[in-house]
């Protein structure tokens, strides 16, 4: 879909590295409606105040969950599994914090090792020349969107690079719910800003992160 709204993304030029080929998690209970209701309310004390997400229109499988993850990557790297529309935490003793995301959608997918250069709260978002060529509406903040609710990146960003330099692919937070669990972005991954959040603050600068083939 192309349009300039929080389901247009940055697009990138970055080429995978290879992803390293991982195994799958065993599933366990997940919240109801009601725990999810909480988890995902509203954030307040944000600069721009978060509203509550509307868990209905979210398949219940993307909620927030901790799972059984294996894999030999270390504790704390994020491993995006675009073909389910997961991004994984990766914890101790086998186990990884699992989020639902939005993922690219055809033609913008991509794979393999990055890392979070930095991180942003906030961030000013700038359409990248490709986008403005495709979608010339963009124009108009070709000098930059300042932060807030109707900002794409919304109220985090983790910023990945390759080799030093920046693929203007990010993991970034959306308020859409209906996005999670579908491929509408031009190859970033988004979590549901709460879970943005949570992930961000867990998430130092220089962390590994892996994307999987889709």
């Amino acid at each position: 879909m192309e349009m300039l709204s929080r389901r247009s993304f940055l697009a990138g030029s970055a080429i995978g590295l290879g992803a390293l080929g991982l195994a799958g998690c065993a599933k366990q209970e997940g919240m109801t409606l009601a725990e999810a209701a909480k988890v995902y309310g509203p954030v307040p004390e944000e600069k721009f105040p978060i509203p509550a997400v509307d868990v209905t229109k979210v398949n219940p499988k993307y909620f927030r969950r901790t799972v059984r993850y294996e894999t030999e990557e270390a504790p704390g790297t994020i491993i995006v599994d675009p073909g389910n529309y997961y991004v994984y935490r990766i914890e101790e003793e086998g186990m990884a914090t699992r989020y639902g995301a939005n993922v690219g959608r055809a033609g913008f997918l991509w794979s393999g090792d990055a890392y979070v250069g930095r991180k942003s709260e906030w961030a000013t978002w700038t359409p990248p020349k490709e986008m403005i060529q495709r979608q010339p509406e963009a124009a108009k903040y070709a000098g930059g969107m300042p932060g807030g609710l109707d900002n794409p990146l919304g109220a985090r960003t983790l910023h990945l690079y390759q080799n030093g330099v920046y693929t203007l692919y990010t993991i970034y937070a959306t308020s859409d719910p209906e996005s999670i669990g579908s491929g509408v972005t031009s190859g970033c991954v988004g979590l549901l800003s709460q879970d943005m959040i949570e992930l961000y603050n867990e998430t130092p600068v220089k962390t590994k992160v892996v994307v999987l083939p889709a």
